[in-house]
């Protein structure tokens, strides 16, 4: 327990250092001005500010190379720099790609219509679909596809640093006893955004079949912190809490980990599991390692 509350402790910290950024803002002459990032077909990307901009091209004037022309028919997109997108180094640091994921759990931020991705495990696939802004749905299974599991997720924002979702997980174990299955609502709450954030959720989850069933209560902190334009730390957890009646207490699993953005639609994220189980703390010797991708 004292190391999942440590490693919680250094995740908000990280949290912090982050989500604490204050806005951006230069000046001229004593007036302030706003920075933009201009993104070109082929990726490269240059911040500074726009000094015009017509039918054919845009200017802008960069801290690093001075004042560039960019022709109309390169630019992919043209954004204004926010809260903690510009690193000490100048550089531009968008939102996490898959920022409404950790290891395991998930979080309140919504999820935009046409961000469905694939969560490659070691155990096999989760799939993710984005139907809507706000409702994700997806399957995740094994590669012998047992169990097979659904999710269905809604998410909302209540402020621009405050998000909530609720959801579901239902499964059977298939074809090797599919009159068992295990259900798991839950809700979560989530303060930041898609470059820094921490997420407190709970639920219930239960198992039935052949006329037996039971359940606990589940909990998990996590959080996201982006270090930089291509790292993220990432920290999640699973907390059982103790129940009367039950032949065995507690139990605790926690992951920190990392997560390298390798392209602009895929990631890579690995981290190291610890246990905690009847007062018993132990490392498990596979590591987490994930895949993601956009489709």
């Amino acid at each position: 327990m004292k190391k999942l509350l440590f490693l919680t402790y250094l995740m908000l910290t990280a949290f912090g250092s982050v989500f604490a950024q204050d806005d951006y803002a230069d000046t001229t002459n004593g007036k302030a001005y706003e920075l933009y990032v201009v993104i070109k077909n082929d990726g490269t990307k240059y911040v500074g500010k726009i000094i015009s901009d017509d039918a054919r091209e845009l200017l802008l004037e960069t801290e690093k190379v001075g004042q560039i022309y960019i022709p109309k028919h390169e630019i992919k997109e043209v954004k204004k720099i926010e809260s903690g997108q510009l690193s000490k180094a100048g550089e531009f640091i968008a939102d996490d790609l898959f920022a409404t994921r950790y290891f395991i759990s998930t979080n309140g931020l919504p999820v935009a219509k046409g961000e469905s991705y694939i969560l490659w495990n070691l155990y096999g696939p989760d799939f993710q679909f984005a139907v809507s802004d706000h409702v994700t749905v997806g399957v995740l299974t094994s590669w012998f596809a047992v169990p097979i599991i659904g999710s269905v997720k809604y998410s909302a924002s209540l402020s621009e640093y405050v998000h909530v979702g609720v959801g579901g997980l239902l499964g059977t174990l298939s074809y090797i006893r599919p009159s068992w299955g295990m259900a798991l609502p839950y809700g979560t709450l989530t303060l930041g955004n898609k470059r820094a954030n921490i997420s407190v959720s709970g639920g219930y989850g239960g198992y039935f079949g052949d006329g037996e069933s039971g359940g606990r209560a589940l909990f998990a902190v996590a959080g996201l912190a982006k270090i930089n334009t291509k790292f993220s730390f990432v920290f999640d957890s699973f907390i059982i809490p103790p129940k009367s009646g039950e032949p065995w207490g507690s139990a605790y699993l926690f992951i920190p980990g990392l997560r390298i953005e390798t392209k602009e639609d895929r990631a890579f994220q690995f981290g190291f599991a610890g246990a905690t189980f009847e007062g018993e703390t132990a490392p498990i010797p596979i590591p987490m390692i994930q895949w993601f991708r956009k489709f």
